[in-house]
């Protein structure tokens, strides 16, 4: 553990997340696995709202010719979908701008990334 805290993963039951090995790792670290029950992916929304999103904008919207071609134009929207895209939970807001007016108005340290 880190800090004291108590940290959890809730994930779904794919091979890579119930092998020995990644199992092992987060234990030595303190790490809580919790599962979502198998046929239920409602209980990780979240993460599957992202999955469509990048599917839809990515994998399915290019013709890759490299991995590399996969990272770079993943990164590339990655900033978009974490910075500059509005986010109904920030008020319509992208998170740059709605950082930036936190740090204006209400704090007197900056709010970090």
């Amino acid at each position: 553990m880190i800090s004291g805290e108590h940290y959890r993963f809730r994930l779904y039951y794919g091979p890579e997340l119930v092998a020995d090995r990644f199992v092992a790792w987060c234990a030595d670290r303190g790490i809580e696995l919790r599962y979502i029950q198998p046929g239920k992916p409602a209980q990780n929304g979240f993460i599957e709202r992202f999955n469509r999103t990048y599917r839809t904008e990515v994998l399915n919207a290019y013709v890759f010719e490299s991995l590399d071609q996969v990272r770079e134009i993943s990164a590339d929207w990655l900033l978009t979908y974490n910075e500059v895209r509005p986010h109904d939970a920030l008020a319509g807001l992208p998170p740059a701008t709605y950082r930036a007016q936190l740090n204006a108005e209400s704090s007197p340290l900056p709010v970090s990334r």
